[in-house]
């Protein structure tokens, strides 16, 4: 083969063709796949309904209400599975708040987040805990996270904020950016405010929190590395005094350098186990 052989500079270039439903399916994908950091799987029927979406057949409010007609008849027999009503009505709530451009960086939009994604699960959608809680985590051989003073988490969330609005992104190298978006979620994870659904809140905020930044999220992140994602979040925050184990942010960061540079880190869980606890 000669020199000339291998010049594929007389190729023409070919247009890249991405159809006008792309950007819904990587929604879709996002909201269903972020159900796996609590084990939550979709019913067929949602599967069905969210393809009509993407489609174009049904408006997100059609899709809301084909699911609660379906499942009040599941809910008069002994048939209804909580944990796809759970993923099914959340998802679609999730789709529906990523289909919003609409953001504000406050305590107060993400009490709304939490309130809109859960509301036709929890009583509580959208309160702060009163009470103090703990959770095993496989990854600390069921050692908890400590998280936030029930008595404080307000407080301690307006602290962050606060720090967040004095950030100019646009003055920052993308490497400082993806630092600081780390360690931002990271304390907005660690204080934990609602009884359940942290992890899903967190990661809705900050989506729409870097969306109105300017930056291009890759969603399929969220798909495919949820539990990624979640671990990330226990390791950046979990230390051990007496084992001498501090916070680890780096997994974290690596999550955000493909999510916003598009880099190719290898995100596998077992390499966040903390192998001290484990001896």
């Amino acid at each position: 083969m000669y020199e000339n052989d291998l010049d594929s500079s007389v190729n023409e270039y070919e247009e890249e063709y991405k159809p006008s439903n792309y950007s819904k399916q990587l929604k879709w994908d996002m909201a269903i796949g972020l159900q796996e950091v609590d084990n939550l799987k979709p019913s067929k029927y949602l599967e069905k309904l969210a393809e009509e979406n993407v489609e174009g057949n049904l408006t997100i409010k059609e899709v809301e209400n084909e699911l609660k007609d379906y499942y009040s008849e599941k809910n008069k027999s002994t048939k209804l599975n909580k944990n796809e009503l759970e993923c099914d009505f959340v998802s679609t709530r999730i789709v529906e708040i990523l289909d919003d451009n609409s953001f504000e960086l406050s305590v107060k939009y993400l009490k709304y987040i939490h309130k809109f994604i859960f509301q036709d699960i929890y009583e509580f959608a959208g309160e702060f805990r009163k009470i103090d809680i703990s959770k095993s985590e496989k990854i600390l051989n069921n050692d908890s996270v400590s998280y936030g003073d029930s008595n404080s988490l307000e407080d301690s969330l307006e602290y962050d904020i606060s720090k967040e609005l004095k950030k100019n992104y646009k003055e920052m190298k993308i490497v400082e950016v993806i630092k600081s978006i780390s360690e931002f979620s990271s304390n907005i994870w660690q204080v934990h405010p609602f009884r359940e659904g942290n992890t899903r809140t967190t990661a809705v905020f900050i989506i729409k929190y870097l969306r109105s930044l300017g930056y291009d999220v890759d969603n399929t992140l969220f798909k495919d590395k949820s539990i990624y994602f979640r671990n990330a979040m226990v390791r950046s925050n979990y230390f051990n005094n007496y084992l001498n184990i501090k916070e680890d942010n780096t997994y974290l960061i690596k999550f955000y350098e493909n999510l916003l540079l598009g880099k190719n880190n290898n995100l596998r869980s077992t390499d966040l186990i903390v192998k001290d606890l484990f001896t």
